[in-house]
């Protein structure tokens, strides 16, 4: 890959590296997420944490990418692929408090799988036979993860798959219609969109009795607004460093690394809840990431 200056951007070794703390910090904050979902609320991290990223984000437009318009190419799909990326945060994050944060990882990183599947079926791309294997290996995983049984099964386990679908689906519209947008203004108009969903949230969701969806608000005070820093500085390291690592790395190559989360996510559940997955749960996440690994090889 070239820059505009002829310079050969191609840096595999960066590209992995950064990937990987990309996610580690991204599985951290989700963690963080969990461990806090007793005390916070959901649209109140949405809100306060855009509010605090939007700045930020304007900053870097003004001070390096002045050259770009501030108006989306297409605000009708840009605005449409955010709402669907917030919305399968709503989704994911709804599933922490009641899932073991390894399984909730794992389920969620289904995601390539479904992208092999709309990618074939919505866009017209030919699937290779190694692509079905990656696709049938790892609902198999899924079905030992969920273990659908009457006295096993919990239904919070499908959130997370349910924020892959969402996903997937997203990354084909920004794939078929939204190419020509600047990533620095998609990140801009997510986080908009993260802030009218916080705030739109609590009006047309019911709590389910559940605090973590609670329409009122936390008081906040220094512990809270620590939270708070760290969420922001996470999602900002989150959109940079994913944004890096595909610029300088091939793409099959920086999405295998990507799987590192679901580890991570399995590092982060024994140290800070005392998570330790059984034996068909190993063999279920073990199986979805190297359904991922051949569906990103596809």
């Amino acid at each position: 890959m070239q820059s505009a200056a002829g310079i050969s951007k191609d840096n595999t070794p960066l590209a992995v590296v950064v990937i990987v703390l990309t996610v580690f910090a991204l599985s951290l904050g989700d963690a963080l997420i969990k461990l806090t979902s007793v005390g916070l609320v959901l649209w109140q991290i949405f809100v306060l944490r855009s509010l605090m990223a939007v700045p930020v984000l304007l900053a870097a437009w003004t001070f390096r990418f002045r050259h770009v318009p501030l108006r989306p190419v297409s605000i009708g799909w840009s605005f449409l692929r955010s709402f669907m990326l917030a919305v399968m945060w709503v989704v994911y994050y709804a599933s922490l408090p009641h899932l073991e944060f390894s399984i909730a990882a794992a389920s969620y990183y289904t995601l390539p799988i479904f992208i092999t599947l709309f990618s074939a079926f919505l866009v017209g791309e030919k699937v290779s036979r190694l692509g079905w294997v990656a696709v049938l290996l790892g609902f198999s995983g899924v079905a030992l993860i969920l273990r659908p049984t009457a006295n096993q099964f919990n239904a919070y386990a499908l959130l997370p798959i349910i924020s892959a679908i969402l996903y997937a689906l997203s990354m084909i519209l920004t794939r078929t219609k939204c190419q020509q947008e600047h990533p620095l203004i998609l990140a801009i108009v997510l986080n908009i969109a993260f802030i009218l969903v916080g705030l739109a949230g609590p009006v047309l969701l019911p709590t389910f009795d559940a605090p973590f969806l609670s329409e009122k608000w936390v008081h906040i005070g220094a512990a809270e607004a620590l939270a708070f820093g760290l969420f922001t500085i996470i999602i900002l390291i989150g959109g940079v460093g994913t944004a890096i690592a595909y610029q300088y790395g091939r793409s099959f190559v920086v999405s295998t690394f990507d799987f590192a989360y679901v580890g991570f996510a399995v590092i982060w559940g024994i140290l800070f809840f005392n998570e330790i997955p059984d034996l068909v749960t190993i063999s279920g996440i073990l199986m979805i990431v190297g359904a991922g690994t051949l569906a990103v090889r596809k």
